[in-house]
């Protein structure tokens, strides 16, 4: 952390400057077609006001420093970002790297849910350039490294913050004190896991900035600069990138309702706006229009309200803004008696790490006190973060305000995400934003004056409102802690806060005085970091230790012999021609998805998204850690299943016999255990279906009753398929449809998997009549098929699978997984319109 010694330096120079006092509302704003503000705005200080390029590099260097001081705790203290950071991304970052290592992008996924779109996934990373680059240049990077190159994201929105603070004038000081908060307060640290929102978070100041400026300047090269760091921002497809997306428009309205001659100032920049809008545009269609088919495909293509509703932050979680562990938060006993599942009546669906918001005794001190009892941050020049702020905490509070439904209502994409609780990452960048203004205004005018606070005739309300908001959340985290018998923690929580405010406090009052007012300002910047480092870094709401991530480095022993076992019995099998899959139940954390890494074609996984039909078909559920999530629908009412004989599962692991499973679960009889011991026991059932075989026959079924009502039929020959029965206009043979006395031959000839790659299978196939070979992957949209170089029409077989239709004689059939192909993209395209028209109005 970078030193006292070292932010007074900083600090210094600028305390001997005249410094920049907002305008009243009643001062002339000076404007210029060519001035670097947008019009109307506080006028720009002069450039000696502490921004001076030496300056500049001085901020950014503490910045780094502090950056790098808080990178470097997780590695040095042996610990990694934990759940969905190692459960989810980083498995996705080694599927990328071995795919770019072996020369194809991942496309396609075949390790995950028995295939997988990775590229409509907004979680796959294969949009984000940066892991791009990185899983390129280091395919097997360890977790801990990883967790560096997620952590970096923060720096494009560190140098935005610098850059907003350096348009507005506002003191550098301030800036230090914004991006603190931003890299280590509230949702940025608590969610560190949720790698994906890191991405989106870390690129929105940047791209605020270049909006702003590109405004300012009416610089067509800054609007380019804005539309590219805005898309990189947006290609995470989550709710905080979403939420983003809409500041970014609030912030054009608000520059344009402002403006002196608003049409003007429209009519002025309407290129700009064109050119920003094109080049986003440009970046963002191709992998929006995938992931929006994904969605109409998959598991949840909107949210209802009610489920999301669920995921509203509690309104008793704001206590944890001010009070970092008055909940028992950051105990690594995971004693949590905060809001939650087991402590609301209405339940909810956020846990500790999404409710805690904690951002610093020091900066929530100023908001109180400065900020809303001294009436600072209801400043014209600072309004647009008070509106952003107010915003995000309406929409994070859900369903416990009455605005929310007006929001799933009426704004479009609302209803596509399940966690209003996510604008706390929106939030606490306004908070960062709140507290270096205050420190900024702290540093030009001291502490409110009593005849400012008078002059403004809301003064009693806001104070009011600060001690308010105060007592709510001691009152509150009381409430809660005398419930769960843990008064004497909570009360050394506030005691704890009572007595860093106290000393934050007395600095404060001493910085009335301007001599020592940047040894106050230094002070509180230290006591800000220190504060921030000892509660949130590698804490116990995003750190744990590296070894419970064994299995992508070094495996408990038991383990170990069981992953040999199953990797030798699967090489004897694919030395004989077959592809079996394997299903992973049970075992937690990282063998969720270790899949990939591996290089197992598992039939489950960890993913919130799942293509529908393979989700009613085989039930696999959102993770795999859980084995009472596992369902077994109609169609695969066990692993003796016809389904589960057309997907070729051979081999199940779980994380103990099959007899201590939960009693929904089924029994193995025909199995058998070829490795168990600890936390791994495997079984081995019969051989299964061939992953491609030849059908003369077709079984017409009703694909929809089927998963809804019937369940799979059995196959009375071993060159039967079913079709269905929309599909049978467009075929070409007759394969024994509609005459029930008419018999098919089994076919003469074979279908062998030549190449199998992540993206492509090519199969030879000879057969002495027309037939259709069918293989048993998932089908998809973007699949295509070529017969000896030609494409053909790609039929769906035995519900879930691909198929193709053959002619007699010897062929070369070989599938691709085209997404980005032009067929593809507009079929999606169309498939979007027509879904908007059949939309109700």
């Amino acid at each position: 952390m970078a030193s006292i010694a070292s932010i007074r330096s900083l600090v210094m120079p600028m305390s001997q400057l005249p410094m920049y006092h907002s305008p009243t509302p009643h001062s002339p704003v000076p404007s210029s077609p060519t001035s670097d503000m947008p019009a109307p705005r506080f006028p720009s200080p002069p450039a000696s006001i502490g921004w001076t390029r030496e300056t500049t590099i001085r901020t950014l260097t503490i910045i780094f420093a502090f950056w790098l001081v808080t990178a470097l705790v997780w590695p040095l203290t042996g610990a990694v970002v934990p759940w969905d950071s190692k459960n989810h991304f980083y498995p996705m970052l080694r599927y990328l790297g071995a795919s770019l290592e072996a020369g194809e992008w991942p496309l396609w996924n075949p390790y995950h849910f028995s295939g997988y779109p990775s590229v409509a996934d907004p979680q796959s990373l294969l949009f984000t350039p940066s892991m791009v680059l990185f899983g390129w240049l280091m395919p097997q990077a360890s977790m801990q490294l990883f967790d560096i190159a997620v952590y970096a994201h923060f720096l494009p929105g560190a140098l935005g913050i610098v850059g907003l603070f350096k348009r507005r004038g506002w003191h550098p000081a301030g800036a230090i004190v914004t991006v603190m908060i931003y890299i280590l307060g509230g949702s940025a640290s608590a969610r560190l896991q949720h790698t994906g929102m890191i991405f989106s978070y870390g690129y929105f100041p940047l791209a605020l900035f270049l909006l702003e400026s590109s405004l300012g300047r009416r610089s067509y090269v800054r609007a380019v600069a804005f539309g590219v760091i805005a898309s990189l921002m947006a290609l995470g497809r989550d709710q905080v990138a979403y939420l983003f997306c809409l500041a970014l428009i609030g912030s054009v309205v608000y520059q344009i309702a402002t403006a002196q001659a608003p049409l003007a100032y429209l009519r002025s920049r309407i290129g700009l706006l064109a050119v920003m809008a094109a080049t986003g545009g440009a970046l963002l269609a191709v992998p929006a229009l995938l992931t929006i088919q994904f969605l109409s495909d998959s598991n949840r293509p909107m949210i209802d309200f009610a489920t999301a509703g669920m995921g509203s932050l509690p309104p008793q979680s704001l206590a944890t803004a001010i009070f970092g562990n008055i909940f028992g938060s950051l105990n690594l006993t995971y004693d949590y008696w905060g809001p939650g599942p087991h402590t609301l009546p209405e339940g909810t669906w956020t846990d500790r790490a999404i409710d805690y918001l904690f951002i610093g005794t020091v900066p929530a001190m100023l908001i109180l006190w400065h900020g809303i009892g001294g009436g600072r941050l209801l400043s014209r020049e600072f309004r647009f973060f008070l509106f952003v702020g107010i915003g995000a905490l309406i929409y994070a509070l859900g369903y416990y305000t009455p605005v929310f439904e007006l929001f799933y209502r009426y704004i479009p994409g609302v209803d596509l995400y399940r966690r209003p609780a996510d604008a706390t990452f929106m939030l606490n960048f306004a908070f960062a934003m709140a507290a270096g203004y205050l420190v900024h205004r702290f540093m030009a005018e001291g502490v409110p004056k009593r005849a400012d606070v008078e002059r403004n005739p809301a003064s009693p309300l806001l104070v009011v409102l600060a001690v308010g908001l105060t007592a709510a959340a001691i009152i509150n985290a009381s409430r809660f802690a005398i419930a769960a018998g843990k008064l004497p923690e909570a009360m050394i929580q506030i005691g704890l806060g009572a007595f860093i405010a106290f000393i934050a406090a007395a600095l404060i009052i001493a910085g009335r005085r301007p001599a020592m007012r940047v040894y106050a300002c230094a002070a509180l910047i230290a006591i800000t970091g220190g504060d921030l480092i000892l509660r949130n870094a590698a804490s116990a709401l995003n750190a744990e230790p590296r070894e419970r991530y064994a299995v992508f480095e070094q495996l408990p022993s038991d383990q170990l012999r069981g992953l040999q076992v199953l990797t030798r019995e699967l090489a004897a099998r694919h030395a004989e021609g077959a592809r079996p899959r394997v299903e992973i139940l049970g075992l937690q954390g990282a063998w969720q998805n270790a899949s990939m890494v591996l290089g197992l074609e598992d039939t489950l996984g960890y993913n919130p998204l799942r293509i529908a039909d393979y989700e009613r078909a085989v039930g696999p559920g959102e993770n795999a850690a859980d084995a009472s999530l596992r369902q077994f629908p109609i169609t695969f009412r066990n692993y003796r299943s016809r389904l589960a004989s057309l997907l070729g599962l051979e081999y199940i692991v779980l994380d103990r016999p099959v007899e201590k499973m939960p009693s929904q679960f089924p029994h193995l009889p025909q199995a058998r255990l070829i490795y168990g011991a600890g936390t791994m026991w495997i079984y081995k059932m019969p051989p299964r279906t061939p992953r491609a075989y030849l059908a003369t026959r077709l079984v017409p079924v009703e694909s929809e009753r089927v998963l809804k009502e019937q369940g799979l039929p059995d196959l009375e020959h071993s060159d039967e398929a079913l079709i269905d029965v929309a599909d049978i206009k467009d075929l070409n043979n007759r394969y024994g449809l509609g005459d029930v006395s008419e018999t098919q031959e089994p076919p003469s000839g074979k279908a062998i998997i030549t190449r199998y790659r992540r993206n492509s299978v090519r199969i030879r196939v000879v057969t002495d009549k027309p037939a259709m070979l069918v293989l048993h992957d998932i089908y998809y949209p973007g699949w295509q098929v070529t017969v000896d170089g030609e494409e053909k029409p790609i039929r769906r077989a035995n519900l879930l699978f691909r198929a193709v239709e053959v002619p007699a004689g010897r062929h070369m059939v070989e599938f691709r997984y085209e997404p980005l192909s032009l067929h593809n993209l507009a079929t999606a395209a169309a498939d979007l319109l027509e879904d908007k028209e059949r939309a109700p109005r």
